[in-house]
């Protein structure tokens, strides 16, 4: 009953018109923002970290610029439940599906690698612009919370994109290949790995940063063509989102050159503008010092204690 009583109100909330979701929008920002501090010191850290180049003015636009965007981004997200289609492919437009359509109707299918920038709750309306024959979907991480963790998948899923788990990827790609059917999946991989799964490391805005690798590998084993997808916001309420090709046959680059030109590219797309990415995740909490502290080069394990004195300790010990 919890579950249909938000997701009334959520669908209630979302038939109004998006002008109106942007007046909430400027509200939503002087309450998260200005009243809250909705965590303003990572914000803040990252982004004079990311930009050493920059005065403190030039950071501070930046800073209100990543919340005015934010809180359209949450609007945007409420609005998605009952955007039409026609709406929807209007507001935000892809570029470059020629050439999936073509990589596909020659029996192959393709990793599309994301970032956390722009609004990336709307690039699940790719089905509306690709091919039939392939099947769209996107890796999902579930929420923790059992009640948003369904509307959220109702909401990915409503153009015809599937959620595919993360621990499901290989055996779900499998499944379609002996289906016949390719494959257009969007994987969305600048988040933090977990200290166990630190594989290698790139300098990403201005940072020594540990990346998640796995796209790559998957790609590799399963012979997918690497895109990315460089998204922009035209306007507020508009965005364009581009395939790029890196390549279709990334067995034959070197290992992760591939992961490290898509690194290259999203930083490429967050200089152009800065605000549109998501400021507020903690993205470089862990450190090489630190995981050289945890790394065991006898096992090639990683080190799970979490307080680093206890960490020093043992390797003092040592």
């Amino acid at each position: 009953m919890l579950y249909y009583l938000i997701y009334g109100c959520w669908y209630l909330l979302s038939l109004l018109p998006l002008c109106v979701h942007y007046v909430l929008s400027d509200a939503l920002y002087f309450l998260v923002y200005r009243l809250l501090h909705y965590r303003v010191k990572v914000v803040r850290k990252n982004i004079s970290e990311s930009f050493p180049e920059k005065d403190a003015s030039e950071l501070r636009h930046i800073e209100r610029g990543f919340y005015h965007w934010f809180c359209d981004y949450i609007v945007e997200s409420v609005k998605l439940l009952t955007m039409s289609q026609r709406q929807m492919k209007r507001r935000l437009v892809f570029k470059g599906t020629d050439v999936v359509d073509q990589v596909v109707a020659e029996g192959q299918s393709c990793a599309v690698y994301l970032g956390h920038y722009c609004n990336w709750e709307w690039i699940t309306s790719l089905p509306l612009w690709v091919t039939p024959a392939a099947q769209c979907g996107q890796i999902y991480h579930a929420i923790e919370n059992p009640l948003f963790d369904r509307l959220f998948l109702r909401l990915r899923q409503r153009f015809g994109a599937v959620c595919i788990p993360m621990a499901e990827t290989l055996r779900r790609i499998i499944k379609y290949r002996q289906e016949g059917r390719p494959v257009v999946i969007g994987y969305i991989s600048d988040q933090v790995p977990f200290w166990n799964n630190i594989h290698h490391w790139c300098q990403f805005l201005n940072h020594d940063t540990p990346v998640l690798t796995g796209t790559e590998r998957l790609a590799r084993q399963t012979g997918h063509a690497v895109f990315y997808m460089d998204v922009r916001r035209v306007r507020r309420g508009y965005y364009e989102a581009e395939f790029q090709l890196i390549s279709r046959e990334p067995k034959q680059l070197a290992e992760y050159e591939v992961t490290d030109e898509y690194f290259r590219r999203l930083e490429a797309s967050i200089r152009r503008d800065p605000a549109c990415y998501l400021w507020s995740h903690n993205r470089w909490k862990r450190t090489r010092e630190e995981f050289n502290l945890r790394y065991d080069e006898a096992t090639g394990r990683v080190d799970i204690i979490s307080s680093v004195e206890e960490l020093k300790r043992k390797k003092g010990q040592q």
